[in-house]
């Protein structure tokens, strides 16, 4: 996953096949395509003002660094994921 700012994130096709989910606080969007089930993007809770985009579901990924995440920890560690602004 790779998250980027809101306003550098568009969508070229197929809005019309995802569907959103959400569960908990209601602060995290899971788009999922509602044909296959995969989850190509979603609004996190930890960064609502950005995309974390699933690099799985890109024709050409960019060139990234994997960074180690504690997902055990979660609440402790979620603002280690906030993007840097972008300008």
């Amino acid at each position: 996953h790779m998250i980027v700012p809101a306003s550098h994130f568009r969508l070229l096709q197929g809005e019309g096949q995802l569907e959103t989910y959400t569960f908990g606080s209601g602060v995290a969007q899971h788009r999922f395509c509602r044909s296959c089930g995969i989850k190509p993007f979603y609004i996190p809770r930890s960064n609502p003002d950005g995309v974390d985009v699933n690099l799985r579901t890109l024709d050409e990924p960019p060139e990234h660094d994997l960074e180690p995440f504690d997902g055990r920890n979660w609440e402790k560690n979620a603002a280690s994921l906030a993007h840097l602004s972008v300008e």
